[in-house]
Formats: C-alpha cells, sequence, structure tokens
C-alpha cells in the first residue's frame, strides 16, 4: 500500500485515540473529554469559546462534551465575577485526578511511539509537526 501523508496523518491520530480509550475506559470518558482535561490541565478556568478554539472543536460540540463533564463532576461552570456574560470552566478535583492519569497514558503512549526513535529524530519530527500545524492554521 502507498502511504500518503494525510493517511498516516489520520491513521496515527486514530491508532493514537484507540490506544487511549482502551487505557482509560475505566474511566468511562467520551470522545473529546480528554483532550478538554488536557487543555485545562494549562488553562483552568477558560471561556468556554477558549476551549472550543484551543481544542478545534465546534461550539455546539464542545457544549454537550461540557455538559457531559459537568453532570459527572469533572468540571465546574462558575460566573466571571468581573463579566457576569462570562463563564469560567473548572475542574472539579475528580477532574484533576483523571487528568493526572490522562496525562500518564500519553506519556506511555508516547513512549510506545517513539521506540527506537532518537532524542534528536524526536526533536525533528515535533518541529516538522509544528511547522504543518503553523502551515495549516493560516
Amino acid at each position: 500500500m502507498n502511504f500518503t501523508f494525510h493517511y498516516l496523518l489520520m491513521a496515527n491520530h486514530i491508532m493514537l485515540q484507540k490506544q487511549l480509550f482502551n487505557n482509560i475506559k475505566d474511566l468511562k470518558l467520551t470522545l473529546g473529554q480528554p483532550k478538554v482535561l488536557d487543555y485545562l490541565r494549562q488553562n483552568d478556568g477558560a471561556m468556554q469559546k477558549d476551549i472550543a478554539q484551543g481544542c478545534h472543536i465546534e461550539a455546539a460540540s464542545l457544549s454537550t462534551i461540557l455538559n457531559g463533564m459537568e453532570k459527572n463532576g469533572l468540571i465546574t461552570r462558575n460566573i466571571d465575577k468581573y463579566n457576569r456574560r462570562n463563564i469560567n470552566i473548572f475542574m472539579t478535583e475528580k477532574g484533576k485526578e483523571i487528568c493526572k492519569r490522562i496525562e500518564q497514558e500519553f506519556i506511555t503512549i508516547e513512549k510506545k511511539a517513539f521506540y527506537n526513535f532518537s532524542e534528536k529524530e524526536i526533536q525533528k519530527l515535533t518541529e516538522y509537526m509544528i511547522k504543518i500545524y503553523n502551515n495549516l492554521e493560516e
């Protein structure tokens, strides 16, 4: 089979996602929730529009994801004290614990993915992926 670049990107993404969800099936997370938790890990208290943009998720889809996360006690929504029209999303303690687990699973998966890669190869691949991302973001 002749592997095209776009096929390899999609296939690797799906394989990573399958591996992650297989490793965390006991957490009963839905598609999109690990990505949101990972975003909140660095941006706890973010507004919904910023989460959508940061996770590349449509606002309507994110709303559904956040509703499920709130129902399962992973996040809370708080009205911004400076602008009552803004709602900030915060991880609960339960959300933070699950986030730590997801972070460890990503480390494990990346170790597996980069087996037999040198540090220089990993660095170069990361640089190339950032370049591709920046080119496509414009």
